[in-house]
């Protein structure tokens, strides 16, 4: 046990391991900081998030311990892939009939303890699946791509559009572009994944022009998304309504500068800026800590996700490297669309941005995530100190 416990620690990779560690301790600070006027405003009690976010963290760090020595063979189970998959569709579908309503969407399950929120789950479910079923179909996907993926993508597509429907458009393009990056990086050639990227690339552009010249009349655009859209095409000329978040969020970042105004004295989380402990801490990190804070807050997330995709890469085995190449992407486009959002690059969807912002669904299936890539990395380095002593 001891031995196994040191080869553990030995050959993990710390710069994936370091990072984690980092993130989730700063989110403790800031998620406190930001949170203090809401919490004091709300119960009387400006401590009121602390607590929540540190357990939230602890529990974290058990879920990463207990993947971190998951064997992953038990992961290719196939009765565990079904079940997972379908348990994960069945609660996507009650949450549509009995999830709680926050702001507009449904897309939390409500419990006496804390609230869950399925897509977190189902984003890891569905790389799980198709790691798995990729790994199964590589050959056939070389061979005839089409009818290889015609079962995963009804599935997958079935799931997006459960995600969607609450609304949550954030969650569901990330499970879009995950399920994309994986099916072509599993032997599909490059010339088909080339075409289908400039399909994708002329549809989101065509998206926006329709968007923008019908708006609310399209079928799959509600008031909800719409608002979103506006707020941010003109943020300022909607500064009391639907450019209200992007405008203050855009103060704060302004008044941070350079070094911030120091930690604890933020304006915008008094009030002016909803959400900034969840949708918009980095905004508030940007005014506490300026552009040097957010520099440094970025350079650790992409040192730990440069890793992830490192990972993925030096896997001999199709199953963990498309497990890891998932997990990496689901990291980096969160991150992407979260950030986007703060600076006004991307519509607001309402996604956190990972390990920082306040949440215990994000939190426990991040966390789980990462423990999945350190585990495979341990192989992957233990291998290769064998193989250089023989």
């Amino acid at each position: 046990m001891d031995n196994m416990l040191r080869d553990r620690i030995k050959y993990v990779d710390k710069l994936i391991v370091i990072p984690y560690l980092t993130l989730t301790l700063f989110s403790i600070v800031m998620v406190y900081s930001a949170s203090s006027y809401s919490a004091l405003s709300n119960f009387g009690n400006p401590h009121h998030y602390l607590p929540r976010q540190t357990l939230f963290v602890v529990i974290g760090y058990v879920v990463f311990l207990i993947a971190f020595f998951f064997p992953i063979k038990w992961l290719k189970n196939k009765k565990l892939v079904i079940w997972g998959i379908v348990i994960t569709a069945t609660s996507l579908f009650i949450l549509l009939i009995f999830g709680r309503e926050i702001n507009g969407a449904r897309r939390w399950i409500e419990t006496p303890f804390f609230n869950i929120q399925p897509a977190q789950f189902a984003q890891f479910m569905v790389i799980w699946y198709l790691a798995y079923i990729l790994s199964k179909k590589q050959r056939k996907i070389a061979e005839d791509f089409f009818s290889a993926i015609v079962a995963p993508l009804i599935l997958i597509s079935l799931i997006v559009l459960f995600i969607y429907i609450q609304p949550d458009t954030g969650s569901s393009f990330i499970i879009v572009l995950i399920g994309a990056i994986m099916i072509f990086a599993s032997g599909v050639s490059p010339k088909l994944g080339f075409g289908f990227g400039l399909i994708g690339v002329a549809g989101l552009l065509g998206l926006s022009r329709l968007i923008r010249q019908y708006g609310t009349r399209l079928f799959f655009l509600n008031e909800y998304r719409y608002n979103r859209f506006l707020g941010f095409w003109d943020p300022f000329t909607l500064a009391e309504g639907a450019g209200m978040q992007l405008v203050h969020s855009y103060y704060a970042l302004g008044r941070g500068g350079l070094l911030g105004v120091g930690f604890g004295d933020s304006v915008q989380k008094t009030g002016f800026l909803p959400f900034p402990y969840t949708d918009f801490i980095v905004a508030i990190i940007g005014e506490e800590f300026g552009l040097v804070g957010i520099l440094v807050l970025l350079l650790t997330f992409t040192l730990m996700a440069s890793r992830l995709f490192l990972t993925a890469i030096r896997s001999k085995q199709t199953f963990e490297s498309l497990l890891c190449l998932g997990i990496a992407t689901m990291f980096m486009v969160q991150a992407f669309i979260n950030l986007g959002g703060v600076i006004g690059v991307m519509p607001i969807t309402g996604l956190t941005f990972p390990f920082v912002s306040y949440g215990g669904s994000s939190m426990v299936v991040l966390s789980a995530s990462i423990g999945v890539v350190a585990n495979v990395s341990v192989r992957i380095n233990y291998n290769k100190d064998k193989a250089n002593k023989s």
